[in-house]
């Protein structure tokens, strides 16, 4: 083992072995794909990467040295087409391993990866693809997104490229009673092993085939000049309200990860981590690639399309799972699965983070499992920024304390620092800019100078600190109800309300009230069994009294079968909002 993350980070530790001081570094040319996952080739080519599967029965485990192979057969695939330093490519790959392949050969390349989810439509798709001036897309052949991208693309002159990835069925393919693929393509159990990777073609016009082209080239990819100070990633920001920002980071970002691996997942060099997120999404890179291959660890995968709480619970068991991380609701969907069915004693540490978590959970997975859930915080401009790190004793809906790798500071909007107690928006010192927060809004300097001057970077999110020094959630800046004096924080109500039986999601909301200015209002989805009645509407009310102050509980609760979200899942308070104005609905309750 190489210890590579001690290369990168020096660490200062306290007598209970907490990690209080944390400072990065890193050679100016810096380069994920080269001087990680290459340097580990280099001396254990036998250690394991990635264990993935899919529901077809595919299964395939990946050492770092096949992983040093097969992203230097792709990026000779890539540059044999044009692909250069500097490009912006969209890689739209769900779950498969080929996007482990890709995001690995465009960091050697010196590309600029652009991950997003494969729900985008048309419209969706084509704001991305003309904002960042996209020259290629690497995407998969399961669902709808190659159709999508087709009738797009015409529209879109920045595009030269279309590569298809045959993704196996991406557990889209119905089964049989044995478990085995419905379907005419020879898919499932039989491309399994080291010696079908790749093995299955995409054929359509227009397109180039990934998996065929990749087997062909070349198994040596020379390194190539690149900066660590380059640009090496770009998400959309999901945002609540007008077009999505593009958030752009240099390698740094995959460096600062580093305290996410080792401090907060706890990932260990020969356990296995899951982190259940798709590879459009933010965290995927936070939970599968970064900062758990620093640390020479294994990731699993599992090529899945829809949740169900008993097959990732199986999935645990089966394959022996160290470290979990997903959202609390997939934590909620496996607490009202027959949990007591799977072994679960591989699991040694367990991690979430994006939404409340009721204490009724965290009971619930401590009895289960032994284990406390370790909550963290971040953003799509950022990696871990707070958390209950690890030897940290945490609260129930505390997002813990900031990282040691930042000056972090909770601000009233004159700048100057809130007392304990006080709500204002955390802020994250940048002068000196530290490791893993974005460079810019890519293409949108006055957005840019809204969230980074004076020294800081303003995150948009609001929260306060108690006495002990943990901070507490209360919303973004947008959402943050004013209703008769007080400043009320959505997350705080929804932490409450999903501790009730009868709550399975909850998004809160102000309405205009003349009296008030804004009044909360609750819209709930109800857990099966609850039918929404105005007996149920003063319970939830008298609930809220109880166990929060009373002046924050909803005058109005709304029953709903389902939450709108973005693309990336977050729940969109602001389409609740402009629905409640289109009815014309307020506060006079």
């Amino acid at each position: 083992m190489l210890n590579l993350n001690e290369r990168y980070l020096t660490e200062r530790y306290d007598k209970l072995d907490r990690v209080r001081k944390i400072t990065a570094q890193w050679p100016e040319n810096f380069n994920f794909g080269y001087d990680i996952v290459d340097e580990i080739a280099g001396h254990e080519p036998g250690r394991r990467a990635m264990v993935w599967c899919n529901p077809e029965g595919e299964e395939h485990t990946f050492t770092f040295g096949d992983m040093k192979k097969w992203s230097d057969k792709t990026a000779n695939f890539f540059t044999d087409h044009g692909l250069k330093r500097g490009d912006y490519v969209m890689v739209i790959l769900r779950r498969h391993y080929q996007f482990w392949f890709t995001a690995l050969a465009l960091a050697k390349i010196g590309c600029v990866m652009v991950p997003a989810t494969f729900m985008l439509k048309e419209h969706d798709l084509k704001y991305r693809l003309d904002g960042a001036s996209i020259k290629a897309i690497v995407a998969t052949d399961v669902g709808d997104i190659a159709d999508i991208i087709d009738n797009t693309v015409p529209e879109c002159p920045s595009v030269e490229k279309l590569f298809l990835v045959a993704g196996g069925g991406g557990g889209k393919t119905p089964l049989d009673e044995m478990g085995d693929p419905i379907c005419d393509t020879p898919i499932g159990r039989h491309l399994s092993g080291p010696d079908k990777v790749c093995t299955l073609p995409a054929q359509r016009e227009g397109w180039i085939d990934f998996n065929t082209g990749v087997r062909e080239a070349d198994d040596e990819f020379a390194r190539r000049d690149t900066l660590a100070a380059d640009p090496m990633l770009m998400y959309f920001s999901s945002g609540t309200s007008g077009n999505p920002k593009m958030v752009l980071h240099d390698s740094s970002y995959a460096i600062a990860h580093i305290v996410t691996a080792k401090h907060w997942h706890n990932v260990r060099p020969h356990g296995v981590h899951f982190t259940i997120a798709d590879t459009g999404w933010g965290k995927a890179v936070w939970g599968k690639f970064y900062g758990q291959w620093i640390m020479e660890s294994c990731v699993f995968t599992y090529d899945f399309d829809r949740f169900h709480a008993e097959e990732i619970l199986g999935l645990i068991a089966r394959y022996r799972i160290t470290t979990l991380c997903c959202p609390p609701t997939m934590y909620r969907l496996m607490m009202e699965a027959d949990f007591d069915k799977y072994d679960l004693s591989s699991l040694e540490y367990s991690t979430t983070a994006g939404e409340a978590l009721n204490p009724d959970l965290f009971a619930f997975w401590k009895e289960k499992t032994g284990l406390t859930i370790f909550e963290g915080f971040g953003q799509t401009e950022t990696p871990l920024t707070v958390a209950n790190l690890t030897n940290s004793v945490p609260k129930p809906g505390s997002m813990g304390r900031p990282s040691p790798l930042y000056t972090v500071e909770i601000k009233r909007e004159d700048g100057s620092r809130c007392k304990t107690g006080e709500t204002g928006e955390i802020c994250i010192k940048m002068d000196p800019r530290p490791a893993g927060i974005m460079m810019e809004y890519y293409r949108n300097p006055e957005k840019t100078a809204e969230a980074i001057h004076d020294g800081w970077y303003h995150t948009g999110d609001t929260a306060w600190c108690d006495e002990h020094g943990l901070f507490w959630y209360v919303g973004r800046n947008d959402d943050v109800i004013k209703s008769s004096g007080y400043r009320i924080g959505p997350f705080e109500i929804e932490s409450v309300m999903l501790e009730h039986d009868a709550v399975r999601e909850c998004a809160v909301t102000g309405v205009p009230d003349p009296l008030r200015g804004f009044a909360v209002k609750a819209t709930v989805v109800l857990a099966d069994g609850f039918k929404g009645s105005d007996a149920l509407t003063a319970e939830l009310q008298r609930w809220v009294k109880r166990n929060t102050a009373p002046y924050k509980y909803p005058r109005i609760i709304e029953y709903v079968d389902e939450l709108p979200r973005t693309v990336n899942g977050k729940i969109r308070r602001v389409a609740i909002r402009q629905n409640d104005a289109e009815k014309n609905i307020d506060g006079l309750v």
